[in-house]
């Protein structure tokens, strides 16, 4: 007893965070491993279960074979699993085990659960994992419903309801993972990319579960009352729209020539929605011009918003970084946000943020490329993908040797539990040095 709870006590927030992460990874890897996980006899290798149990918890989409020709219902039914837990949070869903089972949540799962989820305080923690839960299911049901029609006139009923069930949960989970293999391996949405209403049903989902628990709340709480929202809540949805409506524009302008002007203009939308996380693809993406991929790099890196179900750098940083740039160049002093200063604290963290995702995706795609002797580009586009935790990719993932998917595991893993929750674990428990050194006057620019 005394051992445990020692154990737990000398683990901060933020090593149970990423512990908690890589035991639901081991965990569904050992379950992928069993014979009856696959269609195949013998069962699948420690590598593939291990990248596909990888992919699934931090809800990236990047495989390394077909969800749908290779694995089995029971198989799927395990990865399903694993994009929930990711996609809500090991922590969170530890916590709702233990609302549920009627224990009491302590002060120290309060406060690991408030770091989890990105919440302003350890108040009303409990309640807010109450109000996720519900949003979760709702929205997923919900999804499920309207996508059923389409999948059981396609597959028929049994195998429509799955479907749609599957494709709910990993678009609201913003996790890519697709059971359209079927019809063409990793063929992803292709299939239905003429279809309105699928489009539009998993772009709302990606939307829901992307822009935050933290903002759905304010919204439930303050309606459409805008100018009442929180500054973070409207910083999260002036740059989720932005960073949806700006890069449709390109793709539609500039990429997609030869299609009707209505499947263009869906399929323009449909990427831009879930380029920041989600990872369906409705379009061949390796017919995307080199300028075209470096603006999908750009909004992969940048991900989903705090408190989501996405991963990334967030909304927030970006929105951060660009104030801070427009502060800079009107020669303001600080950065604000709708009448709202940031405080210096949060500026250093984005800049941390920026300069980490930044250094990660540019030397695994280097890696990559010199490993594997494959274009640069194609590379970058794969690491900025799994850092992002957004699961595109333009064909090269099945066909990377060892070194270069243990590289894509470990930029997936940090993508979805947080750089500086990496960072903070490793420093946990030294004292940051108080005292001020001398300055001096340092050029720049």
């Amino acid at each position: 007893m005394d051992v445990g709870r020692t154990v737990k006590k000398k683990l901060s927030s933020a090593r149970i965070i990423i512990l908690g992460f890589a035991a639901a990874i081991l965990a569904g890897s050992l379950l992928l491993m069993l014979p009856v996980s696959s269609r195949e006899a013998g069962g699948t290798g420690f590598m593939d279960a291990l990248f596909t149990a990888a992919s699934a918890v931090c809800v990236t989409g990047l495989v390394v074979r077909d969800t749908a020709a290779y694995w089995s219902v029971f198989g799927q039914a395990v990865i399903l699993a694993l994009i929930q837990v990711g996609g809500m949070g090991v922590v969170t869903m530890a916590v709702t085990v233990y609302m549920v089972s009627g224990k009491q949540i302590t002060l120290k799962q309060r406060s690991t659960l408030q770091e989890s989820i990105s919440a302003p305080g350890v108040g009303g923690i409990v309640k807010l994992t109450s109000f996720i839960l519900r949003v979760t299911l709702c929205a997923e049901f919900l999804g499920a419903v309207l996508l059923a029609p389409f999948f059981c006139g396609e597959f028929g009923v049994p195998l429509g309801l799955w479907y749609a069930l599957f494709h709910a949960v990993s678009a609201f989970c913003n996790a890519g993972f697709d059971l359209m293999g079927i019809q063409g391996e990793f063929s992803s949405l292709t299939g239905f990319a003429g279809n309105p209403a699928v489009n539009l049903v998993i772009m709302a989902l990606i939307i829901m579960g992307g822009i935050g628990f933290l903002t759905w709340q304010d919204i439930r709480k303050n309606h459409l009352h805008f100018r009442r929202y929180r500054m973070q809540s409207k910083v999260v949805l002036v740059t989720s729209a932005v960073l949806i409506v700006l890069p449709a524009l390109y793709l539609f302008f500039f990429e997609f020539g030869d299609l009707s002007p209505g499947n263009r203009v869906l399929g323009s939308l449909f990427q831009s929605v879930t380029l920041r996380t989600a990872g369906f693809n409705t379009l061949d993406l390796t017919k995307v011009s080199e300028g075209g991929l470096m603006i999908m790099i750009i909004l992969m890196l940048v991900g989903g918003s705090p408190g989501s179900t996405a991963g990334g750098m967030k909304t927030t940083t970006f929105a951060v970084m660009f104030s801070t740039a427009i502060s800079v160049f009107s020669r303001r002093e600080h950065t604000n946000f709708f009448g709202r200063r940031v405080e210096e604290s949060v500026i250093r963290n984005a800049a941390t943020i920026v300069t980490l995702y930044t250094t990660l995706f540019l030397t695994g795609g280097i890696l990559i490329s010199r490993l594997e002797g494959l274009p640069l580009m194609t590379c970058l586009f794969e690491t900025a993908s799994a850092v992002g935790t957004v699961g595109l990719t333009l064909g090269i993932t099945p066909q990377l040797g060892m070194i270069s998917r243990w590289i894509l595991i470990f930029l997936m893993y940090t993508g979805r539990v947080g750089g500086l929750t990496l960072i903070f674990s490793a420093l946990s428990g030294r004292r940051g040095d108080t005292a001020r050194l001398p300055q001096e006057r340092l050029t720049v620019g």
